[in-house]
């Protein structure tokens, strides 16, 4: 390709990042795979990139305040401890480790995700229960190890006669 012709790859391609996203990633995925470097839209992939890196922490994060959201509403509402709750605990624990594996590098941001996802967690057992936000520690009591063990309930355990 003569310099023209790259010039106007690259007009292409950033319109149709603009305009057709898809496209736009099966043109750089094809340009890539044939090794063609310098018609590569390099700004718009590396924003892309990045938003990759930005999306897994965020699916951490999530996946954290909907766990701990749970932990918080079994341990201060026992009495309405369900199948649901259990499932919901099960689930998030699965998936967190799951991602975590895939991505072992986000293992040391745990802490701060912990953290950020904890107001996240008061939030929705505010939401989903009648309890208020000063009914729930300012501060996460569970260490990182509880959260993620299948095995840790706070408060009463699981009733070892429910079909759960």
């Amino acid at each position: 390709m003569n310099t023209e012709q790259l010039s106007e790859t690259s007009q292409t391609s950033l319109t149709l990042y603009e305009k057709d996203f898809y496209a736009w990633t099966q043109e750089q995925a094809k340009l890539l795979q044939d090794g063609i470097w310098d018609s590569l839209d390099i700004v718009n992939l590396v924003e892309e990139i990045e938003s990759l890196g930005k999306q897994q922490r965020q699916e951490l994060r999530n996946r954290l305040g909907i766990l701990l959201g749970h932990l918080l509403k079994w341990e201060f509402q026992p009495n309405k401890r369900s199948k649901s709750w259990f499932v919901t605990l099960r689930e998030q624990r699965r998936r967190i480790l799951q991602l975590l594996k895939e991505n072992p590098s986000l293992k040391p941001y745990l802490p701060e995700a912990l953290q950020e996802a904890y107001q996240d967690a008061i939030d929705l057992a505010v939401r989903e229960t009648p309890l208020k936000d000063r009914d729930f520690p300012p501060e996460c009591l569970y260490s990182l190890e509880e959260i993620l063990d299948s095995a840790f309930f706070p408060g009463q355990p699981v009733e070892s006669d429910r079909d759960w």
